[in-house]
């Protein structure tokens, strides 16, 4: 039936759709973690530099405690990306079942097409 084999197709495209939508949420997960690190870097010479570690001192460096900022705004993105995956990744696993459905119902209309065609053979 061309009905279901387009509902195949569609399900089909859902699920690349889903898994495409998964695969960039883990590589900005990945660029934030990246960034997160060399700000982490940046932060430890500019401390280094200065010769104070402690925030709250009234001669902390400007630029660490900026980019102790944008740090922490990054790890913040980053959990909600995480969140993000999460229901990426449900809706990955719904989209498949539901394709797993349509390619179940097309195989049962070929095996009965196919019945159909032989038992009009024979008779």
């Amino acid at each position: 039936m061309k009905s279901r084999e387009n509902l195949v197709r569609l399900k089909q495209f859902q699920v690349n759709e889903k898994r495409r939508q998964l695969l960039q949420l883990d590589m900005m997960m990945a660029d934030f973690e990246r960034m997160a690190s060399e700000l982490d870097v940046q932060i430890q010479a500019e401390e280094r530099k200065a010769g104070i570690t402690d925030v709250n001192h009234f001669a902390y460096p400007t630029f660490a405690k900026a980019a102790r900022q944008r740090r922490d705004n990054l790890q913040a993105s980053q959990a909600g990306l995480a969140a993000q995956r999460e229901e990426a990744e449900a809706a990955v696993q719904e989209a498949e079942a539901e394709l797993t459905r349509a390619e179940m119902l097309e195989n049962r209309d070929h095996k009965a097409r196919d019945s159909d065609v032989v038992h009009a053979r024979a008779g």
